[in-house]
């Protein structure tokens, strides 16, 4: 039964990431076949940096992802703390608040914000849609992922802790900040991390609240799928995979020097 399962998880393994393997292979193609490798190349990573256009997208979505994900994240922190600290009805009543987003489809939240901006913006002569609109939407829809992140680092933190630091003279505030955040950090830190990486990678709410002037990363290889594929597309998500992977060992990596550092 335990090679049964071994296999399967292996099975399972290559079904997820062979499709990246592939991309990443290609993307040193020194052709510009998807499915013959010519030779090893580096053209298609010097074309990517030649495109202003990627470019230009590419860190118009690094500001949103790193502004929403800061903003999401505060926000998103205090929220975890006072749906935490509340009881009975109040807290399933906002837990499920919380929820909706998550589980609503991506298409009914991008529209829904889009009607709100034009109907707000229409109170405001020329305004339109565009960083600011995009910003919100992006904060928007990271919040509920930082309390779901941070909530149970929460139910997992001795409550008492806070309250000795209290009677031993801490201030209220300071006793926060020195006492349950450090406890809470790990979840906080994963929040962060997720929030970027869903503001970096969402298609549909940038699609539909970044206006005409306004186009980040995905938005643009969206508009390049329309014409003949370029293995410019091959090089970009290998360096995108990277980082999104360099982010996930730094993080895990952490983990076992703190473990060492407590025992």
């Amino acid at each position: 039964m335990k090679k049964l399962l071994t296999v399967y998880n292996v099975l399972i393994s290559i079904f997820l990431y062979a499709p990246i393997f592939v991309i990443v292979f290609f993307s040193f193609n020194s052709g510009s076949s998807r499915a013959v490798f010519e030779g090893f190349s580096m053209q298609w990573y010097q074309e990517l940096f030649e495109d202003e256009l990627i470019l230009k997208s590419l860190y118009y979505s690094v500001i949103i992802a790193v502004l929403s994900a800061i903003v999401s994240t505060l926000i998103g922190t205090l929220a975890a703390i006072g749906i935490h600290s509340l009881k009975g009805w109040k807290k399933s009543a906002f837990l499920a608040v919380n929820n909706i987003p998550v589980v609503n489809p991506e298409i009914v939240t991008a529209i829904s914000m889009m009607i709100l901006f034009v109907f707000a913006l229409g109170f405001f002569h020329n305004a339109e849609m565009g960083f600011g609109t995009l910003l919100i939407a992006h904060i928007t829809f990271n919040i509920p992922y930082v309390v779901l992140s941070v909530l149970p680092k929460l139910r997992g933190m001795d409550q008492n802790i806070y309250y000795a630091a209290l009677d031993l003279g801490c201030p209220p505030m300071r006793a926060f900040t020195k006492v349950v955040i450090p406890q809470i950090m790990p979840g906080i830190v994963s929040g962060l991390i997720m929030a970027f990486t869903l503001s970096l990678d969402d298609f549909v709410i940038s699609y539909f609240n970044s206006g005409a002037t306004f186009q980040t990363l995905p938005i643009t290889i969206y508009s390049m799928t329309k014409k003949p594929y370029n293995l410019k597309l091959n090089a970009l998500s290998t360096l995108l995979f990277a980082v999104v992977l360099a982010l996930m060992l730094v993080v895990n990596l952490k983990k076992p020097k703190k473990a060492e550092k407590k025992a």
